[in-house]
Formats: structure tokens, C-alpha cells, sequence
């Protein structure tokens, strides 16, 4: 399926063909994976079925699901691209906008847990959850395929992080290796966080419980987050204080990892 007037997409096959002729040997890899597909969807799909296939289900049938997927709703291929341009923009390691869809295991996974939460909406749960499996098992990322996420969202590095089943996570939101937003108790009901927009979550921060985050958190590395947070402040410890309040509105796009709102402090 050919789109027209597709920006994002002619930027990544640019890029594509550029770095294809600085790089002779890895032309085919390039082709194989971008430049012999028609659309930004064609490309998804063929790159995530080749990291999730296994040796019961095949790239090809989950090449299938997720084409589905992308056809029923299109919602998913509008996120992909959302998020293609939020680690772009906040990534310094990532210099073109193909890197996600090849490289970065936190876009991969979070795609993939899109089609996984598709699954889950259409009451194919057995499914939804091998897709979750085989996403814990490549990515070492679990995701509950019933939590909710938002579009813009950057996973960086991504290793152990863990969202559980009632989580809900908004628009714009950071979030770094080894976060962990986890239930609290073994009652049903809602007993995960609810991530407001533009929240940056450092890494090893974990934030359990029914408990809200506002818009515009920052929450500080290796944090243990157990009471709701109001909006545009920065929370830091074990337990986690309010400690500040962070500069910009929406810490999640400018990724400082500062916690004074004296930077040399």
C-alpha cells in the first residue's frame, strides 16, 4: 500500500538511501528493511514480525496481525509516528528518524505492545498475551497488553522496564530503562499508576500503586513513588518528596536529568 504525500516517509527512505551509500556493505540490510517497502506500515511490519517471530509462529503470520491491526485502527501507524518523532527529537543518540524503527528496542516494544493492546480490545486475549511474552522475552520490556498508553512517547534503553495491567500513561511522556509502574496488593480493580502528560520518569524509578502522577512530573532516578503527585513539580527519594518544581512545563521533552532548580547544584 502506497501513501502519498507521506513526509515522515520519504525523510526515512532519504536517510535510508544516504547512509546505504556511505555504507556499501549494509546497502541490502537497508533495502531488505526500508527501501523495498511502499509504506511507513509496510516497513513497521515487516521489521517488528522479523523481532517477534518464533519457532511456533512464523514472521509471516505476525506480519499479518500486525497488518491487520494497522488496517483496523489507524490510531497505531499515527502513535508509531508520533513516537518515531519523540525520540528524534529528545534522543541525542538518535541522528535520523529510520533509528527507531531498526535500532531503539523501546519504539520496537512499544509498538508491538500497541498491536498486543489491539489484540486485547478485540477480546483475543490468548493472543494479546503471547504477544506480551515474546515482547518480554526479546526486549526484556512488559507490558501489559490491557495498560493504556498514550502517543509521543520515548522508551530510552527500555531494559526492565515493567507497566502493569491498569496503568495508564498519558501523551508526551519519558520514561528510561528499569522503570517500573507496578500494582500494589493482589485485589482486582485498578491498583497501577496513571501517568499524566509530559512526565519524565527516570531511570529506576518505580511508582507503585493506584496512585496519579500529574502533568509535567519530573520523577528523579531510583525514586520509589507511593503516594499521587500533583502536576509540575520534580519528586525525589525513597520514599519519594517533592523536592522542587522543574522549569520547563513538560520535563519530558527536554530529558534534563537535573533536580535543583540550580543546575550546578
Amino acid at each position: 500500500m502506497t501513501v502519498a504525500n507521506d513526509p515522515l516517509w520519504e525523510t526515512i527512505r532519504s536517510e535510508a538511501r544516504l547512509v546505504a551509500s556511505q555504507e556499501p556493505l549494509m546497502s541490502d540490510f537497508f533495502e531488505t528493511a526500508l527501501l523495498q517497502h511502499q509504506s511507513l506500515q509496510q516497513a513497521l511490519c515487516y521489521n517488528l514480525s522479523q523481532q517477534l517471530h518464533s519457532s511456533v509462529v512464523s514472521a509471516e503470520v505476525v506480519a499479518e496481525v500486525i497488518d491487520q491491526a494497522m488496517r483496523s485502527d489507524a490510531s497505531i501507524c499515527d502513535a508509531a509516528r508520533s513516537d518515531i518523532h519523540a525520540c528524534f527529537d529528545r534522543d541525542p543518540a538518535c541522528d535520523n528518524h529510520f533509528m527507531p524503527i531498526l535500532y531503539f528496542k523501546g519504539f520496537q516494544a512499544l509498538q508491538l505492545y500497541r498491536v498486543a493492546h489491539w489484540l486485547w480490545q478485540q477480546s483475543r486475549e490468548v493472543l494479546a498475551l503471547y504477544f506480551q511474552s515474546q515482547i518480554s522475552e526479546v526486549f526484556t520490556v512488559d507490558i501489559h497488553p490491557a495498560a493504556r498508553l498514550g502517543c509521543g512517547i520515548m522508551i530510552d534503553h527500555a531494559t526492565g522496564l515493567v507497566i502493569g495491567e491498569t496503568a495508564v500513561v498519558g501523551d508526551n511522556v519519558s520514561i528510561l530503562h528499569s522503570v517500573t509502574l507496578g500494582g500494589s496488593g493482589c485485589t482486582k480493580g485498578s491498583r497501577h499508576p496513571t501517568i499524566g502528560d509530559g512526565v519524565m520518569i527516570s531511570a529506576g524509578a518505580k511508582i507503585l500503586g493506584n496512585v496519579t502522577v500529574g502533568e509535567g512530573v519530573k520523577v528523579g532516578a531510583g525514586s520509589l513513588v507511593l503516594e499521587s503527585v500533583p502536576a509540575h513539580v520534580t519528586v525525589a527519594g525513597v520514599p519519594a518528596k517533592v523536592i522542587g518544581a522543574p522549569r520547563e512545563a513538560l520535563p519530558a521533552l527536554e530529558m534534563d536529568q537535573y533536580l535543583s532548580d540550580n543546575p550546578g547544584q
